[in-house]
């Protein structure tokens, strides 16, 4: 970072990206959440192979049952939206893209092989009508490794890089690494999914997001050996 940029303002910088391919950011997006739930709900209707219910521990039962974790749950999907809002390049999108579709992909292929569910829980959702339509839109299926766990990891981890790259002070890391955790949270307190299954996204995303920010980190520093400064 040179040293007009280290004055810069973090949120200054920030915000001279975001307009920056916002054509591509903006249609880019969208369209990968609509194949990704394409694909998602085609495993979830029609499994290959029979389907194992998922475990019930006690971290389970320590995390109780909260209807109010509903906007957290929902919130991963402007989570998702705010690393690639904030890349400045073609190439950084479309290896971000690449390495997110990569994360999900390997999630697809375990969830075509083992269909898994979580437990039914004792609850009258009829009673909350939030968590509700969330059942009946997103069935108990597709449960391990949660793609909602391993996709806000992913995220919260490229946000983080990306937040501490502009600058950005300790209170917006906190606040980014909080939300993370507030999204990993919701997946349990809306009973969504059981704590195998976010431990299992939780590991997927951390892969994810390691291996990508290495190829990152190695074709940056390639570019530097190709391109000295002098």
């Amino acid at each position: 970072m040179n040293e007009s940029s280290q004055q810069t303002p973090w949120y200054r910088q920030a915000a001279a990206v975001i307009p920056q391919h916002v054509i591509l950011k903006s249609i880019g997006t969208p369209l990968f959440i609509s194949l990704f739930f394409g694909a998602y709900f085609y495993l979830l209707k029609d499994p290959a192979y029979p389907t194992t219910v998922m475990p019930f521990t006690l971290l389970d039962r320590l995390v109780g049952f909260q209807p109010l974790a509903m906007p957290l749950y929902i919130s991963l999907w402007v989570y998702v939206s705010l690393p690639p809002a904030l890349l400045a390049t073609r190439r950084e999108l479309y290896g971000y893209g690449m390495a997110m579709a990569g994360t999900c992909l390997a999630g697809l292929v375990i969830f075509y092989f083992w269909p898994t569910s979580v437990p039914a829980a004792d609850i009258d959702w009829a009673l909350y009508p939030g968590v509700d339509f969330l059942k009946n839109m997103d069935a108990s299926g597709n449960a391990c490794p949660s793609l909602h766990v391993a996709t806000a990891i992913f995220s919260g981890i490229w946000l983080h890089h990306l937040l501490r790259r502009f600058g950005g002070p300790p209170w917006i890391l906190i606040f980014n690494g909080m939300w993370c955790i507030g999204i990993t949270y919701s997946t349990l307190a809306t009973r969504q999914h059981v704590a195998m299954d976010v431990l299992a996204g939780l590991s997927l995303g951390v892969l994810g997001a390691y291996l990508s920010l290495r190829q990152r980190a190695h074709t940056e520093l390639a570019g530097k050996v190709r391109h000295p400064i002098i």
